[in-house]
């Protein structure tokens, strides 16, 4: 089977090499030697192994991406980049025919889905991309549709830990918002507690201390009005290693439908699931 051409944005984000190493080391995929990066970003390139990558700034990739597209014809787009960059980002690669899977969370999610519907590529687009949590979030969805009010007068507390550097509140913790709002409890994402401070996290959530430049821990808790009742859940994440494998096949499902013709669609990563 011939590679897919993967042009991985946000190098040298933590995210973003590690996805690209690996995709360096697998081969269903081939790298495409240009990758996106913020104008803060003071190198030109970038070492995957022994791939030079060169990095494109906001005011450069313009004049450079038709040069890319006509050295590489066809490639699947990956975005880790930075929240503030989201609907930029996602115009771009409208504007320029380039189906994308964006794992980068943060930006106007509404006017991001207006811009894919509008356009004509597709994107899977998710804010979260390890697949167990995925289909947590669609038991959780399941739950919210068949049983609403099922917590009704409970209280919730969500809280959420993730690397210093991560510059947004979690997104897999606000899309479980509204699940938990279905189950009949009123919270709001400004209630979601989140933690950045290394000596926090490695003192009193107990992190590993190797992880605490790469993790995302997640707990939900839910108490009964008189106090008696106590459910929680929980997941955490140490490293980035779960998120590569839902990218992978986030890119390979997304191939397939760019194959079958799909066009101005967004899919999720229970789209990828299922397909």
């Amino acid at each position: 089977m011939k590679p897919i051409n993967l042009m991985i944005n946000g190098l040298p984000g933590n995210v973003t090499a590690t996805i690209a190493a690996h995709a360096a080391d697998d081969s269903r995929f081939s790298l495409v030697p240009f990758s996106l990066t913020g104008p803060e970003i003071e190198t030109e390139f970038f070492m995957v192994g022994k791939e030079k990558i060169s990095l494109l700034k906001p005011d450069t990739r313009k004049k450079c991406i038709q040069q890319i597209k006509s050295e590489v014809t066809d490639f699947i787009t990956i975005d880790f980049t930075h929240p503030t960059a989201v609907n930029d980002n996602a115009l771009f690669y409208t504007e320029n025919n380039l189906p994308f899977v964006m794992g980068t969370t943060g930006g106007d999610r509404e006017k991001l889905a207006e811009t894919v519907l509008k356009g004509s590529v597709p994107a899977v687009i998710a804010p979260n991309m390890a697949k167990q949590i995925v289909g947590f979030q669609a038991m959780m969805d399941y739950a919210s549709e068949t049983f609403p009010d099922l917590f009704k007068g409970f209280s919730l507390t969500i809280e959420e830990s993730h690397q210093k550097g991560k510059a947004d509140t979690s997104g897999t913790a606000r899309a479980m918002v509204k699940y938990f709002n279905r189950l009949g409890i009123p919270f709001s994402e400004e209630n979601i507690v989140r933690e950045r401070d290394p000596d926090v996290q490695k003192n009193t959530w107990e992190i590993p201390e190797e992880h605490l430049a790469g993790h995302g821990w997640h707990t939900y808790t839910l108490t009964s009005p008189d106090k008696s009742v106590f459910f929680q859940f929980k997941h955490n994440i140490n490293g980035r290693e779960i998120y590569v494998k839902g990218t992978f096949d986030g890119a390979m499902f997304l191939n397939k439908k760019v194959n079958q013709g799909a066009a101005g669609k967004i899919f999720t990563m229970i789209d990828v699931l299922k397909g």
